[in-house]
């Protein structure tokens, strides 16, 4: 089983702010914009309302509820009406996609999606950022994989509940590929039910992965565990030795500034595997 560290989501380039961390402590992930989508941010709903109007909000109007949104990964069902058969799906192409490729990501293999957040606060009616507050790194949602499509040559059948989806609106692009998630979470070992994708509703510090005294976000705070060592291949993207430190039972990483797919290999870091079980285990928690 591989897992894949994958950076989604609004940031200083895509979106141009941080997603949003609220005052009781839930949180969501704002897709970026794509006007080639055919789903607005005003269709989008999060917390009983709209997602236009808090977008709008945090980005001082220069992104309006009638903007075209990029939900992807798609995870949440209550995000959007859905046709019958609806799955959490991930579509990925390019560069990221072919990296995917390259560390044979499939079946069974489980993204891990992180981005970055920053408090907000209610004032006068509209969302705005919490003063001398700092913005991090933070594991929003999961996904394992059941099914890969290759969406390059023709829209594959049954898959109707999917044209919504922006990765089936890109027209030929030989190296358009989504990812669709099991129901259910099936590790070897795992005995209780857990879903096989979702989004962790309430920011907690185990799913943050910045630092919390860091200069930077890209200064993460790890596992131990994650240190390559001298046997084990690090991270994708991540190769190079001082980029990682041990710090008593904890790894410091100085992680890439861009890309958005880091790929490790769990038969390397088998410890990876209860680390995710965890996470998902404690969706709704602070743990």
């Amino acid at each position: 089983m591989k897992l894949i560290l994958s950076r989604k989501g609004f940031d200083s380039s895509a979106g141009g702010v941080p997603s949003p961390i609220f005052s009781d402590g839930q949180m969501v992930s704002l897709p970026i914009p794509d006007k080639s989508s055919p789903v607005t941010f005003g269709e989008i709903s999060y917390r009983g309302s709209s997602l236009g109007s808090l977008v709008a909000d945090l980005t001082g109007g220069r992104i309006p509820p009638h903007y075209r949104a990029h939900l992807d990964p798609d995870l949440v069902p209550l995000s959007l009406p859905r046709l019958p058969g609806w799955r959490a799906i991930f579509g990925q192409i390019g560069q990221a996609q072919s990296h995917l490729q390259n560390n044979e990501v499939g079946p069974g293999d489980i993204f891990l999606f992180f981005g970055l957040f920053r408090s907000v606060k209610k004032l006068n009616g509209s969302y705005t950022w919490v003063r001398d507050t700092r913005s991090y790194h933070v594991i929003w949602g999961w996904l394992q994989i059941a099914e890969v499509l290759h969406l390059g040559h023709a829209r594959p059948h049954g898959y109707d509940w999917a044209v919504y989806h922006p990765h089936f609106n890109r027209g030929a692009d030989l190296n358009n590929v989504v990812y669709i998630a099991k129901h259910h979470l099936k590790i070897d070992g795992l005995a209780e039910s857990l879903s096989g994708a979702g989004t962790f509703s309430h920011f907690s510090l185990c799913r943050q992965l910045t630092a919390s005294n860091a200069g930077n976000v890209t200064t993460w705070d790890l596992p131990g565990w994650f240190h390559p060592g001298e046997n084990r291949q690090p991270l994708t993207y991540h190769a190079d030795p001082k980029r990682w430190q041990k710090r008593d039972d904890r790894t410091m990483l100085k992680s890439v500034a861009r890309g958005q797919e880091f790929v490790l290999d769990c038969d390397e870091y088998p410890e990876a595997i209860n680390w995710v079980c965890d996470l998902i285990r404690n969706t709704d928690v602070e743990c």
